[in-house]
């Protein structure tokens, strides 16, 4: 076995070898000050393991502020400012995140709005160390158990600099992570001249990082630890890079924070994460809302992409031109163990809430004497939506925000309507945006980690169908979401080519030059269900492998043209009547028929329903959630 696998199955301190997950380590939780104290559930055990908690009012000019299991709880640092370390009260970390305190205009101001950045100490991932300098040239011994990729040192008892070490700077260079200055040269002053290694990092006399009876704390973090399932995925990628504006960056994995710093010119240490709105969008469309840790400032939106995040790195668009030093952490990777963690439905109530992080809404007004679109969107493309009642192109509207950690929407919304809400996981759902090309094929990864069985496709800077692949009907036919068309044949859909468990194919229809988004979904077990069934007339139950029935079921005839029929457990599915709306139409819900009926393990589609549920030997997909 390998050693660094090794290292995070001891961290995960199982007896069986469980492994790690990003989301046991690393979590980015926004929240909203209210003066009280209120307890932050990010999931990570900064009690029993210690960590580092970095806090940013966005709203506000209020600093950055890092507190630390090493130094306690009740002591702050600045990253963007040379002071010695301050107090603060009524912090305390737990075994699921932290409690904060109620000091005002630091950590918790009503009712200004907050970032918050936590890291776990995990062997190969990250470490904390303090230490009293002494003026003379030595070593730190660390616990992270692999070479530091990058060491941010700060003096905790005087007022000096932050001083930064990053293996891909030359000459022993460092930085400060409180200023925007270039990288210096500091040689044996500094770092000794000495590269870190797995067990100790050198210092030289330099009084910013060992000045004789100061008090230091080092923040040591690596990324050759492998996490995941399987003890096989790597979390963090600290590197570098140099671009001339736009270049490509593969990491291995889709991130989710992203911090990058010039290191040949004058230009601040930018912090960016999908929680809240790094996001993929052509030239000149998205804000991608900024924060910086040599700065005080509020958020900053730019209104143009910075550093799209892709399935594999990120995108370095509208850059300035130079070399780059980066830190990014992979999103969030563990398998969902019921459907409540993935899935929830919601009418109405001052915002949509999910209890999750949502990555894919659906919405629709039910009022029945209205006829409205579907809209849907991501957090992957912020405030943009699409319709599935229509072949337009995206649209911007700012109510679509995903700025929130159990819901979305900017506001209360219009009376009537209904959210279906959905997270990425692996094994049950995945969105990808890519851009086409000529025509021909094009092959696009993904991250389900798993071979996906029905793919929604849609183009969203022109004009273009909705397309759906099913394993149903194959990857020799193409579906259309926006329409009850039976499946056309042809490779222009797929390219008559079978996704896989890391990409999938796009023929002549699906590659054109331009934008798409995909969503993505597979069959897990208790969870979801991606299937088949052929009608007989008569009441026809349809198996799952779920144990309390299903809460959002998706259906649509094959063989023949038919609806896209939805129905879901917050309007009902009942033994009696069930309401019903179309994906593909614009109508009100009709609420009047019993056309499906529970069943502990998927749902029943009984003999009342019309052919577009249950003619005998009629062929139907479809999609089903717990």
């Amino acid at each position: 076995m390998p050693s660094n696998k090794k290292l995070l199955q001891a961290a995960a301190g199982s007896a069986g070898g469980e492994g790690l997950y990003p989301e046991d380590v690393f979590s980015t939780y926004l929240y909203t000050g209210t003066g009280s104290s209120p307890t932050i559930t990010t999931g990570i055990d900064m009690l029993g393991e210690g960590g580092l908690v970095w806090n940013k009012n966005r709203t506000d000019g209020y600093a950055n502020l890092l507190i630390d299991s090493e130094r306690g709880v009740g002591k702050y640092l600045s990253s963007d400012s040379v002071a010695a370390q301050a107090n603060v009260t009524g912090n305390s970390f737990t075994n699921t995140g932290y409690v904060l305190g109620t000091d005002m205009g630091v950590l918790n101001s009503r009712p200004s709005t907050y970032a918050s950045w936590s890291w776990r100490k995990a062997e190969g991932f990250f470490d904390i160390v303090t230490y009293t300098g002494n003026d003379t040239a030595r070593t730190i011994a660390h616990n992270l158990g692999s070479v530091p990729k990058m060491i941010i040192v700060k003096s905790t008892s005087d007022s000096y600099d932050w001083v930064v070490y990053h293996a891909n700077l030359t000459n022993q260079q460092n930085l400060n992570l409180n200023t925007a200055n270039p990288a210096g040269n500091s040689g044996a002053e500094y770092w000794n001249s000495t590269t870190a290694t797995s067990s100790v990092f050198s210092l030289g006399n330099q009084f910013r990082v060992n000045g004789s009876g100061k008090t230091y704390v080092a923040y040591v973090f690596g990324d050759d630890a492998i996490f995941g399932e399987d003890g096989d995925e790597q979390i963090c990628k600290i590197g570098s890079f140099s671009t001339t504006g736009n270049s490509t960056i593969t990491l291995g994995f889709e991130p989710q924070w992203l911090m990058v710093k010039q290191t040949n010119g004058a230009a601040g240490w930018y912090i960016w994460d999908t929680m809240r709105g790094w996001t993929v969008g052509a030239s000149g469309s998205n804000n991608d809302p900024s924060l910086y840790a040599d700065t005080s400032g509020a958020e900053v939106g730019y209104g143009v992409s910075i550093g799209n995040p892709t399935a594999t790195g990120f995108v370095t668009e509208n850059f300035g031109s130079g070399d780059y030093i980066y830190m990014a952490i992979r999103r969030p990777m563990k398998v969902p163990e019921a459907g409540t963690e993935v899935f929830a439905g919601d009418y109405r109530t001052g915002g949509f809430v999910s209890g999750f992080p949502v990555d894919l809404a659906f919405m629709k007004n039910l009022y029945t004497a209205v006829s409205t679109d579907w809209e849907t969107g991501t957090r992957l493309l912020g405030a943009k939506r699409l319709a599935t009642t229509s072949n337009a192109a995206e649209a911007a509207d700012s109510d679509f925000v995903f700025d929130n950690m159990t819901g979305w929407y900017n506001g209360t919304p219009p009376v009537d309507n209904q959210s279906w809400m959905f997270k990425r996981a692996p094994k049950f759902m995945d969105v990808v945006a890519y851009t086409g090309a000529a025509q021909g094929s094009l092959n696009v990864t993904h991250n389900l980690t798993v071979t996906p069985e029905m793919m929604i496709v849609k183009r969203r800077d022109s004009t273009s169908e909705w397309y759906v692949y099913h394993s149903a009907t194959g990857n020799t036919k193409g579906n259309y979401l926006n329409y009850n068309f039976a499946p056309d044949t042809g490779n222009q859909f797929w390219n008559n080519t079978s996704p896989t468990a890391t990409q999938f194919t796009v023929g002549d229809h699906l590659i054109q030059t331009g934008t798409w988004i995909a969503y993505l979904f597979a069959t897990l077990d208790g969870i979801s269900k991606v299937g088949s069934y052929t009608g007989t007339g008569s009441n026809l139950n349809v198996d799952c492998g779920f144990s309390n029935g299903a809460r959002f079921i998706l259906i649509k005839r094959t063989d023949a043209t038919g609806d896209w029929y939805v129905y879901d457990s917050v309007r009902g599915i009942v033994a009696g009547n069930d309401p019903y709306l179309l994906l593909n139409s614009t109508a009100a819900e009709v609420t009047n028929t019993d056309y499906i009926d529970p069943l502990s393990s998927g749902f029943t589609v009984t003999s009342s329903a019309p052919a577009g549920l249950n003619a005998s030997g009629g062929t139907y997909i479809f999609l089903a959630i717990a």
